[in-house]
Parts: C-alpha cells; sequence; structure tokens
C-alpha cells in the first residue's frame, strides 16, 4: 500500500474521541451504570438497569455480527477471540475487578462519566485505576499476573469465540454458526429486556441500544477504517493507532495505563494518542457536556478519609483486575461478549459475582451497624 494512503493515526483518534464523547453524552444522559444494575436488583428488586446493560451486549452482537458477516471486520483479529483461553485470569481478574469498582463507586466508563459531571473523587479513582493498571501491564504486578495467572492456560486451537469453538466440534461453517449465534444471543437478549414494563421508557431503551450500537462503531473505526492489510513499513497487517495492534473497540481500564503512560513520556514524539485513549478523553467531555446542558454538573469530593481509602482500594482492584481479565464492565462485559468469546463470557460472570457478592456484605454490616 503506498504510504499516502494509509489511515491516519490522527484520523483514527478524533473518530475515536467522537465516538467516547457520544458514548459519554448518553452515558450521562440515561444514568447507564453497570455496578448500579447489579445493585438495584439485590437492593431494590428492579431489573431496568440490568436489562439496559443486556440490551447493549445484544445490539452489540447483533452490530459485531452483521460487520463480521459482511467482511468489513474480523474479530479473529482481537484480543478476545485467542485460542488460548486465560480462564483464571478471567476469573480472578473479573471478580477482583467487581469487589473493585463497587468500592470505587463505579465501573471504568462510569468514572469517566463522573468526571465529566464534576466528580473530584472520581479523579481520584482515575489516578489509581490508571497506576494500577499500569502495574499490571508492565510493572510489579504484571510479574504476579504472568506467574501466577497466566499459566492456567486451555488451547482451544484457532480460537475462542463460540462460532469457531463449534464449527471445529459440529463440521457447520462458522458464517452460518454467526448467524444462528446472532439470533439466539442477540435477539433472546433483545426479547428478555423488551420483555420489561418499565424498562419500556425512552432514557433505558436509548442507553442500550446507543451503548451496544456505539461498540459496533468502534469495531468498525479501529477493525476497518483503521485496517491495513501490509503496512508498507512492516510488510504485515496493522491496525492503525491501537495499543494492542490489533482490532479494538470500546474498553476503559488498559487506556486508563496508556494515557498515564502518554502523559509521562509526552516529550517522547514516537508516542501517540491512540484510539483507546481517544475514545476514554472523549466520555469525559462527552459527560461534562450533558451535564453542563442539563444543569447538573456539580463539583464533588471526599468528606472522610474512609470514604477515600474505600475509593483508593476500589481503584487498585479495579485496574489490577481489569487488566488481568483483558477488560471491563464494557471492555469484557460489552465488547468481548459482541465476540462471542467464551471469555468474555467468563469474566462478565466473576465480575457480576464479585459486584454482587461485595454489595450484599455492605447491606449485612449496615444492618449490623
Amino acid at each position: 500500500m503506498d504510504a499516502n494512503a494509509l489511515p491516519s493515526p490522527t484520523t483514527i483518534a478524533w473518530l475515536g474521541a467522537a465516538l467516547g464523547l457520544a458514548f459519554g453524552f448518553v452515558g450521562q444522559k440515561t444514568n447507564f451504570c453497570t455496578m448500579g444494575a447489579v445493585s438495584d436488583i439485590l437492593a431494590m428488586g428492579s431489573w431496568t438497569r440490568m436489562r439496559m446493560w443486556l440490551m447493549a451486549i445484544g445490539v452489540a452482537i447483533l452490530g459485531t455480527g452483521a460487520l463480521q458477516l459482511a467482511g468489513w471486520i474480523d474479530v479473529s483479529k482481537s484480543i478476545y477471540t485467542s485460542g488460548r483461553l486465560l480462564w483464571l485470569a478471567n476469573l480472578v481478574g473479573g471478580a477482583m475487578f467487581g469487589v473493585g469498582m463497587t468500592l470505587a463507586g463505579g465501573c471504568g466508563s462510569k468514572t469517566l462519566i463522573r468526571i465529566g459531571g464534576g466528580s473530584l473523587k472520581s479523579v481520584v479513582v482515575f489516578a489509581f485505576v490508571a497506576i494500577s493498571a499500569y502495574m499490571t501491564l508492565k510493572g510489579l504486578f504484571g510479574v504476579w499476573r504472568v506467574r501466577w495467572l497466566e499459566p492456567w492456560v486451555w488451547n482451544l486451537g484457532s480460537g475462542q469465540d463460540l462460532p469457531t469453538l463449534l464449527a471445529a466440534g459440529t463440521g457447520m461453517s462458522a458464517r452460518t454458526l454467526w448467524m444462528l449465534l446472532m439470533a439466539g444471543a442477540g435477539g433472546g437478549l433483545l426479547l428478555f429486556c423488551l420483555a420489561g414494563r418499565d424498562f419500556r421508557r425512552p432514557e433505558p431503551l436509548l442507553g442500550g441500544l446507543l451503548t451496544g450500537l456505539f461498540v459496533a462503531v468502534g469495531w468498525y473505526i479501529s477493525g476497518h477504517v483503521g485496517y491495513v492489510a501490509e503496512h508498507p513499513d512492516t510488510l504485515q497487517e496493522a491496525f492503525i493507532a491501537t495499543n494492542t495492534g490489533r482490532a479494538e473497540s470500546l474498553s476503559f481500564i488498559a487506556p486508563y495505563a496508556y494515557t498515564l503512560e502518554l502523559l509521562m513520556m509526552w516529550s517522547d514524539t514516537s508516542r501517540i494518542v491512540t484510539f483507546g485513549i481517544a475514545t476514554a478523553l472523549g466520555v469525559i467531555v462527552g459527560s461534562a457536556l450533558a451535564a453542563v446542558m442539563s444543569r447538573s454538573f456539580r463539583v464533588e469530593g471526599f468528606r472522610q478519609a474512609d470514604d477515600l481509602a474505600r475509593h483508593i482500594i476500589g481503584a487498585i482492584l479495579m485496574g489490577a483486575g481489569g487488566v488481568t481479565a483483558m477488560g471491563c464492565t464494557i471492555g469484557q462485559g460489552v465488547t468481548g461478549l459482541s465476540t462471542l468469546s467464551v471469555g468474555a463470557f467468563l469474566t462478565f460472570a466473576a465480575i457480576v459475582a464479585g459486584c454482587a457478592a461485595t454489595i450484599k456484605w455492605e447491606l449485612v454490616r449496615a444492618m449490623r451497624d
């Protein structure tokens, strides 16, 4: 390919920023919150916000599957569909993240949305998530992750996404299985969500629908617009302006670490604003815009030392857990699930279990007090 015809990293970053802005705006307006989805069920018996999350997953599966079948993206070229299933890392990291987001008052995306809404508490959470995530990618926590968790692996061959696994076992084509699983999983989730009377309101419907669509758009940006079949410098395929070197969509833990790294090494001209960094920063801007427009922007901080300690501990668990599990409630819980990855299903279950256990423990402690 002619170097002049290559997608510009700046273009990919700006597209990511626009996508993040839209995500942040919608998240602020609809109160999309994955931790809130679990807590609402346990504390009030309300499934509305969980249905919002599940609708986002269903729409993301349908959108990603459509792009896959159209040949516009290839999810096998993402981190989620590797043939090496790091099952223990998925479970342990997911549980850590679930506990952490409960202690910190929200997941990675909600932290960014709250920063945009004026929360200084979330600025502190952002900083500690970034440090912890970076330590898990390249530092002390990373040594522990590689030594103790990653050796526990199942080698599944060509991939861990359900269409590939079932194709190997049944002899059916992966394309046919994609269509069947899209209809079954994606369509089934949409029907379940729409069955809830309280859910059939503009706010939750738009929150679930648009969040799922944003994930599909993210795949299109990095996996199609930013895809180069043969880069002239390396003579290998490339995904322009991605941190993983593979197709990406929305995820909000590792980009914290890469944002910190970029700021610390700003004078290194080889460092660029990547798709992940741009989406994370865009979420803050979009949320701030929505908060100002609705006059809900409020500066808030910590009132007590124990609240600060709780948020710091939660942030450290979120950063380490999110990197270990290779994603957060959006990164694995929507984006990963849109690829029908087994690891994403394990991580999703572990996050929900960790969050639910922590909420139940807090409810019991509150009753005793």
